[in-house]
C-alpha cells in the first residue's frame, strides 16, 4: 500500500549541496506512523498535526548555508539518509500516540502542545543529575534529527508540553522554545534592582529585554547594529539604545551611562568576537556575563586576567531547562495583566502582518524576502 504525501522544507545532501543550494526546498514525503513492531520507540512517540511553526536564527543559519553542516551532514551519515525535515519551533495538535504514551505521561489525543527541540537521553551523568539542557548524547529537532517543517510529525512524548491557547495566543505557543531560551538566560542570575545591558537585539534579545523588565532590572541598555531592532527593544522596555557599526564597541558608551561603574549583568545574545568582547569589558566589577549568541571559530580575549582581577561570574547558557524553564515560561505568557504577551504579539510579530506566512503558500523568494523584513516569522499550517 503507497503510503500517503505530506509537504515538508528539507535539505537534501544529494540533491541540493550545501555549497551549491540555498533556502528549504519543500518536498513531498511520507506521512509519518507509528510502527512499534518495527520500532519499539514508537510506543513512546506521538504524531502531531503541526498548526504553527517558528523560524529560529540556527534555521536561519542552515537556510544560508552558515551553521551546522558537520551535525547535519554526521547524523545523516549514521541514519543512512540523505535528507533532513529541518526546523523545531512549534505549536500542534496530538493526533496519534504509541502505546505507552498515556501511562507514562499526562497527555491525550486531541492536545494541543509545544515542545522542547533538544531531545535528551536520560542516561547520561548529566541527565541523572537533573542537569538535562546539557546532556552528552541530545538530538536536536530539525538539525541532527528530523525536525517539524512538516504538516505532520512524529516525536518523543517526553519532549511534549500541554499549552493552552486560550490563554496564549497559538502563534506564541509555537515560540515557547526561544522564549526559553531567553528565560533559561535571565534566570542565570538575580535581576530586581540590577543594571544590564544586552548585546543583541534579535528575537531572543528582545524576549531578554521583556523579561528584564518583568523582573524587575532598575536599567536595561540594548545593544544592536540595527536601528529597527533598537525601536523594537525600546517597545519591549528598554530604557536605553547603543547603535553601533560594525564591529564598535559599545562598553566605553555603557560606562557613561552607568556612572562609570558597568552594568550588574552584561548579556550577550548575538554572537560576534566584538560583541562578546564589548559585554565582557561593559560588566562592573564583580557582575555576571551571561554568553548566550553562537558564533564558530576561534576567540582570542585580550587582557584575559581582566575577567579573573575584576572578579566577573561567566555563564554559558544553551537551551532550556526541561521541564523547569517551560513552566517559567507558561507563567509569564499566561499572565496578561504583564504585558509580556501582548508585547510579544504587538511588537516582534507586528500582529501577524508579514510575520505569520501561509506554509501550503511557501516561496523561497517570498520567505527570504519576510526574514530580511522581520526578526520573527511563523509559519500557518
Amino acid at each position: 500500500m503507497e503510503s500517503k504525501k505530506i509537504s515538508a522544507l528539507t535539505f537534501n545532501i544529494k540533491e541540493d549541496g550545501w555549497e551549491t543550494s540555498k533556502g528549504f526546498i519543500k518536498r513531498e514525503i511520507d506521512m509519518p506512523v507509528l510502527d512499534e513492531a518495527k520500532n519499539p520507540k514508537d510506543a513512546l512517540s506521538v504524531i502531531l498535526k503541526i498548526k504553527y511553526a517558528g523560524v529560529c536564527g540556527s534555521d536561519r543559519g542552515i537556510y544560508n548555508r552558515q551553521a551546522f553542516k558537520d551535525l547535519i551532514f554526521s547524523s545523516l551519515q549514521k541514519e543512512n539518509k540523505d535528507m533532513r525535515i529541518l526546523g523545531h519551533e512549534f505549536f500542534g495538535e496530538i493526533q496519534e500516540m504509541g502505546s505507552q504514551v498515556s501511562k507514562l505521561y499526562s497527555l491525550a489525543k486531541g492536545d494541543n502542545v509545544s515542545g522542547d527541540s533538544h531531545v535528551t537521553c536520560g542516561e547520561c551523568y548529566q541527565c541523572k543529575i537533573g542537569e538535562n539542557n546539557v546532556c552528552t548524547n541530545e538530538a536536536i529537532l530539525g538539525i541532527s534529527i528530523d525536525g517539524i517543517f512538516a504538516e505532520y510529525v512524529k516525536i518523543p512524548a517526553k519532549n511534549l508540553w500541554k499549552v493552552n491557547p486560550e490563554k496564549v495566543r497559538p502563534e506564541i505557543c509555537a515560540i515557547y522554545d526561544p522564549f526559553g531560551n531567553a528565560v533559561h538566560a535571565v534566570s542565570k542570575t538575580k535581576t530586581k534592582n540590577q543594571t544590564v545591558a544586552i548585546f543583541g537585539a534579535g528575537p531572543i534579545g528582545l524576549f531578554s529585554v521583556a523579561l528584564q523588565k518583568h523582573f524587575g532590572a532598575s536599567k536595561i541598555i540594548a545593544v544592536d547594529i540595527n536601528a529597527q531592532n533598537l525601536a523594537m527593544a525600546k517597545k519591549m522596555g528598554a530604557d536605553e539604545t547603543i547603535l553601533i557599526a560594525g564591529n564598535e564597541d559599545a562598553s566605553e558608551k555603557i560606562k557613561e551611562m552607568t556612572d562609570g561603574v558597568g552594568v550588574d549583568i552584561a548579556m550577550e545574545m548575538a554572537g560576534p568576537i566584538s560583541c562578546v568582547l564589548a559585554c565582557i569589558n561593559s560588566a562592573r566589577r564583580g557582575g555576571h556575563v551571561i554568553l548566550f549568541g553562537i558564533k564558530d571559530g576561534d576567540f582570542t580575549i585580550p587582557g584575559f586576567s581582566r575577567i579573573i582581577t575584576k572578579g566577573l561570574t561567566m555563564h554559558g547558557v544553551i537551551g532550556r531547562r526541561i521541564f523547569e524553564t517551560w513552566k517559567t515560561s507558561d507563567q509569564v505568557l499566561s499572565d496578561k495583566s504583564n504585558g509580556v504577551q501582548d508585547k510579544i504579539w504587538e511588537v516582534i510579530l507586528k500582529k501577524g502582518e508579514g510575520t505569520i506566512l501561509p506554509f501550503e503558500n511557501y516561496k523561497i523568494e517570498d520567505f527570504e524576502k519576510s526574514m530580511q523584513e522581520h526578526p520573527k516569522v511563523i509559519f500557518k499550517f
